[in-house]
């Protein structure tokens, strides 16, 4: 499929070389996706970046039906900063396609595999608490409760008395491995 590119620039000349260069290699992206409904390459040269790497910012944003992927990439040279920019546009599309395109396999639809939901009774007896905890707070710094977590077997959550803002607060797993903390307030 052909993709129709809309390449802009900004504080830079655009020339037939540089045009030819984006058609070529954003143009193949459309062999991997479908139903695109447009997709823009912003190219920029950025004078004051922090560092003379970062100068040259190459974006590329796909809109599709009912999608939009975009990236963007940072380089000392144009065409450099366009091809880091395609590769990660085409893990993207790979992604996006493992996810929504991919499916469970079997053929058969979700619709067939989803229960027909249940209705819960929604009797004061449904909502009552079924089971109580009390347990002793020890005061304890943030690593000693990421420490003690681990130690009891506890994967999502350990509540604890936080010694240095004399609060208690919940440390709990984040799904990329690392820890979070919540610390309540009144309100």
């Amino acid at each position: 499929m052909d993709l129709k590119i809309e390449t802009f620039a900004r504080n830079l000349e655009m020339n037939d070389r540089v045009n030819e260069y984006i058609e070529k290699k954003v143009g193949k992206l459309g062999r991997h996706i479908g139903n695109v409904d447009s997709t823009r390459v912003d190219l920029s040269y950025v004078k004051s970046a922090r560092s003379a790497t970062d100068r040259y910012v190459a974006q590329i944003t796909i809109r599709g039906r009912g999608f939009i992927l975009r990236t963007e990439e940072r380089a000392d040279d144009l065409f450099a900063a366009v091809d880091t920019s395609v590769d990660k546009m085409q893990r993207q599309i790979e992604r996006y396609k493992g996810k929504h395109q991919r499916g469970r396999g079997d053929g058969v639809p979700a619709s067939q595999v989803v229960p027909e939901p249940v209705e819960l009774e929604t009797s004061e007896e449904a909502q009552s608490i079924v089971r109580r905890k009390t347990f002793t707070l020890t005061p304890m710094d943030e690593l000693e409760a990421i420490e003690q977590m681990k130690l009891l077997g506890h994967d999502e959550f350990f509540v604890f008395y936080n010694a240095t803002t004399d609060a208690i607060n919940v440390l709990y797993t984040r799904r990329d491995g690392t820890y979070g903390l919540i610390e309540p307030k009144l309100g």
